[in-house]
């Protein structure tokens, strides 16, 4: 791809690139996504909390108050328009103690300052009609009827396939490693080679901070990584059907107990920095801290029922000079041709529609002519979901494609079909964990047992790989290993015939 030059140059494939992408992808002009992983989502957006938040919590007045409460108003549309599930639960804020019961109304004022809707502070008897499962100490609630529970992933995806599909380029396992000014825009080295854009849009995560750094810019900011660890429980058990929130602290809005559109309960985050960026690693103090938290709010959590664990990481740090904690969205002022989107901690998958129409009026403030596009189609469908069809509608779908009557995973019920509309898709999966995402194969209580060797014989007949080039999550992670004559030889000390 090397000198290749694109209008503009989107670093990070996260919910609020894909956002900007999809966003760009109304107009005509050339746009390219660098991601340093091997897919979309696969940092601070595919693990997480997964929740529409309200806007109940940011300060008012913040680029936080204003883009959440915006983003929670288009997340509907954009899941209809692209076919992405979502449930509006709603959420409760629990508050246990008589003082926390007593920070109850000024949090409800300040989500009315930010422009939240339908905010109401129940008591005790409400709030166990609400959440039978919650514990017996509660005191009262504050209900947050616009919040809700998304599929974080496809959502990301959702965004990056409608892009793509306008013409959109995402370039994968490509880490940005300098730029340079180039005449009225920039050169941009990365792992792959250079292209050149007129802008660059940093959305680089928790990496944000370095993309600053390599353009000359901003010396003094640092993002500093969080690590929040999850449980996953049995989908067979379903203490609440809506969102339950402890007190917000200083470190976020604490250990929290949710629905998940899959049909599972989900339970966390801790918060611990981490002086590795990309430390993923659960740990058993971590995981026991969030058990115990969670348990404050619904007792009966039984450890039996986990089937997964997970870690996420999301950016925090020294984002503002007064010292106050925002997103930083902005025309850098060293490296005119640079916009950060940094600092995009909670609630920013929230916010991620908003953020993309704010980026385009700043390119539209630079002087950027946008020329609206005709041909652009704003919607998107998935493939079909075998175990969500009725039996008339499966078998009328195996008649038209017989792939769709072999099962792959038997927890999830996920089918051939369903593996190789996601292998041939406009983003499309060349990875175990890709196929995984996008079906939800491999996520049930055998967690992959039955579909490995299946997925990843499909997987190599379609990318026409071999089965020891098929990896879990990209480079440096393959599942097989060819055994060489040679080494054969070293361990038997010769070969019979």
């Amino acid at each position: 791809m090397s000198n290749k030059r694109y209008d503009i140059a989107i670093v990070g494939a996260g919910v609020v690139g894909c956002a900007i992408a999809r966003e760009l992808a109304r107009y005509d002009h050339q746009v390219v996504v660098l991601e340093r992983e091997s897919d979309v989502g696969m940092g601070q957006s595919g693990s997480n909390s997964a929740i529409i938040h309200s806007g109940h919590d940011p300060a008012p007045g913040s680029a936080k108050a204003a883009l959440n409460v915006a983003g929670n108003r288009m997340w509907p549309d954009v899941c209809s328009e692209l076919d992405i599930p979502f449930s509006p639960t709603g959420a409760l804020i629990v508050a246990t103690t008589a003082d926390e019961e007593s920070r109850l109304e000024p949090l409800m004022e300040n989500g009315r300052a930010n422009g939240v809707e339908g905010l109401e502070i129940v008591g005790t008897q409400q709030v166990l009609e609400r959440a039978p499962a919650i514990a017996g100490g509660v005191r009262a609630a504050l209900i947050t009827p616009t919040a809700g529970v998304i599929d974080a992933f496809q959502a990301v995806l959702g965004l990056a396939e409608n892009a793509a599909a306008a013409g959109v380029e995402f370039r994968f396992n490509e880490s940005v490693t300098a730029l340079e000014t180039d005449g009225d825009g920039v050169a941009i080295h990365s792992s792959g080679g250079t292209i050149r854009a007129r802008w660059c849009i940093n959305v680089a995560g928790v990496h944000s901070d370095e993309i600053m750094h390599m353009a000359g810019s901003h010396p003094e900011f640092e993002i500093t990584a969080r690590r929040g660890e999850y449980f996953v429980f049995d989908g067979a058990w379903q203490p609440t059907d809506t969102v339950l929130f402890p007190m917000p602290g200083p470190a976020g809005k604490g250990i929290l107990v949710t629905p998940t559109t899959h049909g599972n309960v989900m339970v966390g985050p801790n918060a611990e920095e981490i002086p590795e960026k990309d430390d993923t690693a659960v740990s058993r103090a971590g995981l026991s801290s969030v058990l115990e938290g969670a348990k404050r709010l619904v007792p009966t959590l039984d450890p039996r029922r986990v089937i997964a664990t997970f870690a996420g990481v999301r950016s925090t740090g020294n984002y503002m000079p007064d010292g106050k904690r925002d997103f930083l969205i902005e025309r850098d002022s060293v490296a005119p041709w640079l916009i950060n989107v940094a600092g995009i901690e909670s609630p920013g998958f929230t916010s991620a529609p908003a953020v993309a129409t704010h980026v385009v009026d700043i390119l539209r403030e630079a002087g950027e002519q946008l020329r609206t596009r005709d041909d652009f189609n704003p919607t998107r469908r998935r493939p079909p979901r075998f175990r969500n069809l009725s039996h008339a509608e499966r078998a009328e779908l195996v008649a038209q494609n017989p792939a769709y009557g072999r099962i792959v995973c038997r927890c999830e019920q996920v089918t051939e079909g369903e593996v190789l509309a996601a292998i041939h898709a406009p983003i499309p999966a060349r990875t175990y964990d890709a196929i995984k995402r996008r079906t939800w194969l491999g996520t049930g209580r055998c967690q992959g047992s039955f579909d490995y060797p299946r997925t990843l014989e499909i997987l190599a007949r379609e990318t026409g790989h071999s089965m020891t080039e098929i990896s879990k999550r990209g480079p440096g992670s393959v599942f097989l290993y060819a055994r060489t004559k040679e080494a054969v030889v070293d361990e038997t000390g010769g070969l019979d015939g």
